[in-house]
């Protein structure tokens, strides 16, 4: 059974169609949001904590890890005004690519948005999001009826195919829509996913030939 590390896990978008044959530990740190994952997906492992700490104190212990650090810092919308602070890009992105890149035996994904900025470490790019990874990634562009920051909650919900029933709050953002477009579409995380069982499969069989 394949060992999985699902880190910045949120309520779990990217996880939604990956079915019930695989063990799954969830690090979010917000109790909240943790709690709904959970009852989305009660036989999977959720841990309050750190992701990126728990990333380094954990990473040797499974097969496949997909990380999806915070994207406010990268975003093209940190550059528009939107956000009325200045700060760096959070550079922990930058960090688990590379520390993955050279420590991690199995699978991975980190995943994020596209940024405003001229990536540092060439990404591969599927819908509206990066990811590097050690595999290979076909593009699979699953569109929205419109720019998902001009959706409405229920518009979101119904496009993911995930359902709410209130309103959750990321600080400082107080945007009860920001929970949902946090989430990669469930058809996108299960496209990302066979891609990497079949570099398995086809690891296996190499062998066994």
């Amino acid at each position: 059974m394949i060992k999985i590390l699902n880190l910045y896990a949120g309520i779990g978008g990217n996880r939604k169609l990956w079915g019930g044959d695989i063990m799954v530990t969830a690090v979010e740190i917000n109790p909240e949001i943790a709690k709904i994952y959970q009852d989305f997906f009660p036989n999977d492992k959720v841990i309050v904590a750190d992701a990126h700490q728990y990333l380094l104190d954990h990473y040797n212990e499974f097969d496949f890890i997909w990380s999806s650090p915070p994207c406010p810092t990268h975003s093209i919308l940190n550059r528009t005004g939107r956000h009325k602070t200045t700060r760096y890009p959070d550079m922990r992105l930058y960090q688990e690519i590379i520390f993955l890149q050279y420590n991690f035996k199995g699978d991975y994904v980190v995943e994020n948005v596209n940024p405003y900025y001229e990536p540092l470490i060439l990404p591969q790019y599927a819908g509206r999001h990066c990811f590097w990874s050690n595999f290979n990634i076909s593009n699979l562009d699953i569109r929205s009826p419109k720019a998902i920051t001009e959706m409405t909650k229920f518009e979101i919900m119904k496009y993911l195919d995930i359902y709410l029933d209130k309103n959750i709050y990321i600080k400082p953002n107080h945007c009860e829509r920001q929970i949902l477009r946090n989430c990669v579409h469930p058809e996108l995380g299960l496209h990302i996913f066979n891609c990497a069982f079949k570099v398995k499969q086809k690891q296996l069989n190499e062998v066994f030939q």
